[in-house]
């Protein structure tokens, strides 16, 4: 099997398949024989995520930001790592500034905006130079686990091997608050508590807007998604550990893991998906709870807490979700809304409206669990809403698809940047610095036979080059990389059979998994190279 063009180009077999100057082209990029849309469509979404990058001047210290709340600043970085050249700054001055008991503070705002007046003191600190405030609103119960996602992404693109050693204490530190604080941890169910709020927002049921504390009053409830991300830190936290010999931490920390996801499914798990809120001290707004479907089970699936049923069965109410109320997509923030929340009414806000960063997660868990049509389906449908409106917005009305303000649009830009990149390119760096990759591309659900997929890390000089090629005869993978090792789990055309795979011209052994209806193909290519380019055939019965 032989590569018939060469890519990047501007037209194959009489298509215009490329742009001039080539402005699709960046980390991470597609360039196909076929037609330039998709590659488009993933140079949107990096500019939506490049366009929310932020300069904070603020204790003698310059901060490159994507915003000013950590929150989003992580949750970006899903898709900026790739790109961005300042990894640290804004991550360093939250561990900095870690207060002793353990927690973060989250965002740094103007001293004449009220947040910092939200909370009480000990959760704020002034910086009266710079007019800014460093504050942690109280009712959040995701910063800790958010800090110690965002480390462990600092250490993949930059392998910095002396910053995540000094940084590690301090990650520890802040789950070990997370889960021993009273106002963070329920001791009697061993779970992650917030103030009632919708799924990870900063709003309070029943409060005014101005008062973000936890009081006496407060009405507190345990929601999955703070536990399934202290789960996946608590997870880190053992992988990190083991990488430094520190075996004992590394059981510790994997023990706290499987205590937390016990406890999860015996009081959050409904049969079908997590519940939305289980209540501590009120009765809540409604009887609707453990039918409500929220935006962080997609999460939920995306850090590792459920097996592939449990993935499964959540995918398959999103799915059952679809065009009911005439909504024109099934990525709810919440679902059904509440009658009333703080002042929203229903399909307002958060309160109902669709959100990207829930399509982008949802996608990336189909692409992985054996729902691969259905991540392409969601792909295509956001590609018509950024062909449509010129750009992609945080949320949007169910009912109408008109955008609706109140948040960062590369906040689900760069789940959806993710769900390509790890989903259907299917690139997982399960290392540092692309050591080791985990290699599972799904693009056989799509209409490309001949395309290359680049993605790498700008900051380290780092990157995967992959050309694919499929047609009658069968699959054609050449990787160029500097991985040692090579996880591949392919994903062969539905009704077809693989006789024999070659890498680099010599047959190998392959086992078949089979993940719902898709089946894979399963073998690993060890290099010794510090790059190398390797040549996978999947030839067809």
């Amino acid at each position: 099997m032989e590569f018939k063009h060469k890519l990047p180009a501007m037209k194959a077999d009489g298509r215009d398949c490329g742009n001039y100057n080539n402005p699709e082209i960046g980390y991470p990029c597609l360039l196909s024989t076929l037609n330039h849309e998709l590659g488009d469509f993933i140079a949107t979404l990096r500019k939506i995520v490049r366009d929310e990058r932020r300069l904070v001047f603020i204790d003698n210290k310059v901060l490159v930001a994507y915003l000013n709340w950590i929150r989003d600043h992580v949750h970006m970085m899903k898709a900026f790592n790739h790109f961005e050249y300042d990894l640290k700054s804004f991550m360093d001055f939250i561990l900095d500034n870690q207060h002793e008991s353990g927690y973060f503070f989250e965002l740094i705002k103007q001293m004449d905006d009220p947040h910092w007046q939200f909370v009480n003191p000990g959760c704020y600190k002034l910086y009266q130079s710079d007019n800014l405030a460093a504050v942690r609103l109280e009712i959040e119960a995701d910063i800790e686990y958010l800090m110690v996602e965002g480390a462990v992404a600092v250490y993949r693109a930059t392998g910095d091997n002396e910053w995540i050693k000094k940084t590690l204490p301090k990650l520890e530190k802040g789950i070990e608050y997370m889960m021993n604080d009273p106002k963070r941890w329920d001791n009697e169910r061993g779970l992650v508590k917030r103030a009632f709020t919708i799924d990870t927002w900063d709003f309070v049921y029943n409060k005014p807007g101005s008062n973000r504390k936890i009081e006496e009053d407060t009405p507190m409830s345990i929601m999955h998604g703070d536990n399934s991300g202290v789960y996946a830190a608590c997870v880190s936290l053992s992988w990190l550990n083991k990488r430094f010999g520190f075996d004992e931490k590394a059981s510790y920390w994997t023990k706290k893991a499987g205590n937390l996801k016990e406890s999860l499914y015996k009081y959050l798990w409904n049969g079908r998906f997590f519940i939305h809120q289980l209540h501590l001290n009120h009765a809540g707004a409604d009887n609707l709870e453990r039918e409500r479907l929220s935006l962080s089970n997609t999460y939920d699936i995306n850090r590792g807490v459920t097996d592939l049923s449990q993935a499964d069965s959540i995918i398959s109410e999103y799915i059952k979700r679809i065009g009911q109320n005439n909504h024109f997509a099934e990525w709810y923030s919440i679902d059904p809304p509440y009658e009333r929340f703080n002042g929203l009414g229903v399909n307002k806000y958060v309160n109902g409206c669709i959100c990207l960063f829930t399509a982008g997660e949802l996608a990336k868990a189909s692409f992985n669990n054996g729902y691969e049509e259905y991540g392409w389906d969601i792909l295509c449908r956001l590609m018509k809403l950024a062909k449509k409106d010129g750009t992609l917005y945080f949320l949007y009305s169910s009912e109408t698809q008109e955008p609706q303000s109140g948040g960062p649009s590369g906040w689900g830009a760069a789940a959806i940047h993710s769900a390509i990149d790890e989903g259907l390119a299917g690139i997982i760096d399960t290392d540092v610095l692309y050591n080791k990759i985990s290699f599972s591309p799904k693009w056989v659900v799509t209409p490309y036979t001949d395309l290359r997929y680049v993605t790498g890390y700008e900051i380290s000089k780092r990157h995967i080059d992959i050309r694919y090629m499929m047609n009658d005869k069968g699959m054609l993978y050449e990787i160029k990389s500097p991985s040692k090792q090579i996880n591949c789990h392919i994903l062969i055309p539905k009704d077809t059979s693989v006789k024999e795979v070659y890498v680099d011209g010599i047959m190998v052994n392959f086992c078949k998994s089979i993940i719902r209806n898709s089946v894979y193909l399963d073998f690993t290519v060890v290099n010794s190279e510090d790059i190398s380019v390797n040549r996978i055939e999947c030839i067809f019965e």
